[in-house]
Formats: structure tokens, sequence, C-alpha cells
């Protein structure tokens, strides 16, 4: 079959481009601002026509959201002028809420989506290889949000769902020879959980042809065998009679799954058997796909907590991580498969974006604090990042975003050619802190790690958690909140306890702790399927699936969510670790 698609051709050009990615760098900012030069912020920084590095940094201010909040609304409200860019902005992105409790609009148009496919190529032809896949089909657990018009008329969205009804995706996918097995009834399906359930039934149909496992986040696929746990004697029953369960009550999705659905008892009793023979679902995926190259998703950041379970689920099968991006736009694709998740780097497209870089040397070395340098600062250019160093990311790109601060902190691992390598280390200002302390979400995540040790030794797992800080008394403290799969016996949960308060290494944490100045920190065990109900209402607010990240701490401005953690508690610890 004849796609058009040369992975080694790609791998050429993506060579070309990082070894010289400064001039490239150069050619791509000229172009932004050439392109958006009658653009009304533009003109207001009196660039005067000048599109060299140097100009644009000393001319166009450093920006967060909150900054381009206003003239975002201004686009979704149709205003009649170029405000951030010389072409009109087709499409409006929505943030999933959940890193800081609420939605945020972004623009968005089809240049985004070119970069989008320039990064899937990328990195598909480095995977290919190492994993080669003939023709085949993908189990991709992957969900259109409802969009919806803005008051100026553009369709609004999340990025997922944007990408995922362009024709670039289906053509792009297709070349790949990795289309999607479950039909479009099910992706944009109105209701989640029947759309995962036919992602099931589809995958299990088609368990031959399916080579790779994918979503956008590990927390996606994880939640899915989770739920395959709990469906399969029913999806059995499907295969073995031809008819649909009747959950699934979406005329659409019925409909689709009519043309796939035929009666195959001996496909259903193979999976009945293979599921029996199973201890505690270990290698599931594994024995389900026996054509499976690889599993494929973001699983860096804030998805690292789920990779035990999903290598539990995976048996021998690789787990590959996805490339680097947001809801802004990509930044770098993994050109290097074979790392473990735990190591994958990225390297920097130097021609989907301009990209500068906030040092964070720029600190006090004494307390050895992570506070991130003023507006004031100069950041450095991509070529000009120092291996071992940590920065903030600054992007530029072709949809109206110009310095704009996006809140990553990544570390410079290397250089492929002249592009910088970038391992993602953590959000900034995820962690609210109460007094000297400067704990961060990977902080967070060891402490839940090392104190979760103690109960895999009960054979018991933290399914999920996540943390708020609680200044309602004196003084704050910090308060952890997981689910766990089972009972556990009130003494190893104390243990956990002060397991949690006493793994955080933070100085200022440590020495709050000791001198009180930071309150013991509580541990409170929720009720089984307390965070599905925080998936639906995210889902509920028009999120997605697969764009849910679990919020690693929830704040003030998330008060339905707080509302729901508090409302399920079911046991609560005070740590003793300090005395």
């Amino acid at each position: 079959m004849d796609t058009g698609f040369d992975p080694e051709q790609v791998i050429e050009e993506f060579e070309g481009l990082t070894k010289d990615a400064k001039r490239i760098q150069m050619e791509t900012l000229k172009k932004i601002l050439e392109e958006n030069s009658e653009a009304e912020y533009l003109k207001k920084w009196r660039l005067d026509g000048k599109t060299d590095p140097e100009s644009y940094s000393s001319c166009v201010p450093l920006v967060t959201h909150k900054d381009l909040e206003p003239l975002i609304q201004q686009i979704a409200d149709g205003a009649p002028y170029p405000i951030l860019t010389g072409k009109p902005i087709t499409t409006i992105t929505l943030s999933s809420g959940t890193t800081q409790g609420k939605r945020k609009f972004v623009p968005f148009n089809n240049e985004l989506t070119e970069t989008t496919m320039q990064i899937y190529r990328t990195s598909f032809a480095f995977r290919n290889r190492e994993f080669p896949i003939g023709n085949g089909k993908s189990l991709s657990f992957i969900y259109g949000s409802k969009q919806f018009k803005t008051k100026g008329g553009l369709l609004a969205g999340t990025a997922t769902t944007n990408v995922y009804r362009s024709e670039q995706f289906k053509k792009t996918m297709l070349a790949m020879q990795t289309p999607c097995c479950s039909p479009d009834e099910v992706i944009f399906g109105p209701d989640f959980h029947q759309s995962l359930y036919c992602h099931l039934l589809c995958g299990v149909i088609y368990r031959d042809e399916i080579q790779v496992i994918s979503s956008t986040f590990a927390h996606s696929i994880v939640h899915s065998f989770r739920s395959f746990e709990l469906v399969w004697e029913e999806l059995c029953s499907d295969i073995k009679t031809g008819t649909l369960s009747s959950r699934i009550t979406v005329p659409s999705i019925r409909t689709a799954m009519a043309k796939i659905l035929k009666p195959n008892p001996e496909l259903a009793d193979k999976i009945h058997e293979t599921c029996l023979s199973l201890t505690n679902w270990y290698g599931l995926i594994e024995l389900l796909f026996p054509n499976a190259k690889y599993i494929y998703g973001i699983m860096t950041g804030s998805m690292e907590p789920y990779l035990k379970k999903l290598r539990h689920y995976a048996g021998g099968i690789p787990l590959l991580s996805a490339d680097y991006g947001s809801s802004e736009g990509w930044i770098g694709a993994n050109v290097n498969p074979t790392r473990p998740p735990e190591m994958a780097t990225f390297a920097v497209l130097p021609n989907i974006g301009y990209f500068e870089f906030i040092p964070l040397r720029e600190i006090d070395v004494a307390s050895q604090d992570r506070t991130l340098p003023e507006f004031g600062s100069l950041p450095v250019g991509l070529t000009d990042v120092k291996v071992d160093e940590e920065y903030e990311v600054v992007i530029t790109n072709v949809a109206g975003l110009y310095r704009y601060r996006l809140g990553d902190v990544v570390k410079v691992v290397g250089f492929h050619n002249s592009t910088p390598e970038l391992q993602f280390v953590c959000r900034r200002n995820l962690m609210p802190t109460i007094n000297i302390d400067k704990n961060t979400e990977k902080d967070l995540q060891l402490s839940v790690e090392a104190a979760a040790k103690l109960l895999a030794a009960e054979k018991l797992e933290v399914v999920d958690f996540t943390s708020q800080v609680d200044l309602s008394s004196e003084p704050g403290r910090y308060v952890i909140y997981w689910e766990v799969s089972g009972e556990a016996r009130e003494e190893v949960l104390k243990e956990c306890c002060n397991c949690l308060d006493s793994s955080f290494v933070d100085a200022g944490y440590v020495s709050s702790r000791k001198v009180h100045a930071i309150g013991p920190l509580e541990l409170r065990v929720l009720k089984r399927g307390t965070f599905q109900k925080i998936l639906d209402h995210y889902v509920g607010l028009g999120s997605t699936l697969n764009q849910f990240k679990t919020p690693r701490c929830v704040g003030p401005a998330n008060q339905i969510v707080l509302q729901i953690l508090v409302n399920n508690v079911v046991e609560s610890y005070a740590s003793t670790a300090f005395g």
C-alpha cells in the first residue's frame, strides 16, 4: 500500500532543520512577525518592521495568559479588526481547566494543526525505525468534546477535538498505517462512558489487527483498562451474540457499531478464557492484543504516577512516551523512543514556533530557591541554552501568542545536532506555599511514591491522589487525598501519613515543620470512585477523557472539586513525623 509517507525522508528533513536551528529560528520569527505585522498587538509595541530577535525581545514584553485574556476574548466576541494575528483566527481552543481550575481560551488556526502533524510524523518516523509496523489499526482512546460557537461565531473546543476533526489528522493517521479501529461516531459520541465501552469493544473485535494502543495521556489508557476489568463479561456477551449492550443508547453509535459487531462465539470464548487466566490482570494488554508493538501516550510529568499500573497491564509490551506540547502549541518530538518514559527527552523542532528560555539559575544559591526571575530578566535563545540547566519555556507561535510564558520548567539534557533535547521537570506554582516551602508537583509525586510502598506490602495501591493547602487554621498544613484499591489497616495508613510528611525534602518545608510554622500533614482516604466523580465533573464542563489530568493541588478557585473530595472522605490521619 503506497501512502506517500516516507519515514526516512521525514527523518532527513528533521536532521536538516536541527543542524541549523539558529538560522531556522530567525527565519521562523521573521515569518511570524511579517505575517502578523498588521495585528494591533504588534503595532502597539512599535517594532516598525524589525524582525530580528534582539529588537523583538527589547520591544515586546514577556506575558502570561492573564495578560492576553482580554484580547483573546475580543477575538472570541468577533472583533472585526486584526488583534493578535493578521489572518483571522478560525478556532478557539479550550484548555482542560484541571491545572488552575479554570478553562482558558487559546487562539487556534490551521497552521497549528499543520505543526501538530509535523510533530506526529517526526516522532512516528523515529518510532518506526525501532518498532516497525505494517498495515494495521490502533486502539486509540480518543474523544472529541462538544464544540460550541463563541459570541463572534468561532468554533470552540478542546485542542484534541480541533485536531481530531481535521482532515489533516485523518490523512496523517492513514499515511502512518495506524487508523483508529473505532468509527467517528464513537470518537465524537456525546457520552464518553458509552464511547469508552465501544472503544474497548472495537479493540477486542479487531484484536489481531491492533498494532498500537494509544491515548493522549497515560491516565486515559489506565482508566480504560480499569474499566475493562468491570465490563469484560458484558463485552464477551456482545461478541458472542452480535448484539450491542443496552448500555449504549446513542442512536448514531448503535448504528455505527452494528456495521462492526457480528456474532463470533469463538472470539468471545477466547477472550473469556484469557481474562479468567490472568492473575490480578497482569499482562492484560499483551494477551488481549497479541500483535501490539507498543503503548503510546504522554507519560511524563503528572502522568508518571500511572506508569506502574500501565506496566502491570502491559506485560512485555514497551511503553513509549509521546511528544511534548500544550494547549498553546507543540514544542518537541520524542526522537529517542527506546528510552523509558521516566527518561524521555524531546528535541525541539525549530520551525514550529520561536522559543526562548528563562534561566532558573538566577536564584538565591544559599537557599536553592527555585523562584523564577521577574519579567526584567533576559531569556536566552533556543541554541544558547546550557546542558544540565533548568529553564521556563517561552513560546511565540503562529496563532498570536508572543513571548508567552508557558509555565513549564524543563531541563536541557543534551542536543540533537544544534537543537536542545528537553526533559519535562514540572509545572510552575502548582503547589501553593504556606511559609518558605517550595515543593513542586514532582516533590508531591515522590512523597506519594515513597508512602505507596507501604501499601504495596499489603497488596494495595494508590488509585489516584491529589492535595490541598489548608489554611483554615493556624498554622497551615498540607492535606493529601488518596483513593486506595482496597481496605487498608489503620496502623498502615498512619505509617503512610508519617511517610508522606517526612518524604518532602524541600529545606523550607522541613525547617518549617520542625519549628511548627507548618502544621502536621493530614492524609485523607477517599471512597472508591471519587476520582471518577472528579473526571465526570470536568467532562461535564466540556473537557474530554483523553485531555483529563488529575489536578495535583486543588486550590480555592476549584471549590466544586474540593467539595467532591471533602464529601467523600472516609478516614483521616494526622502526621506525627515531626513530633
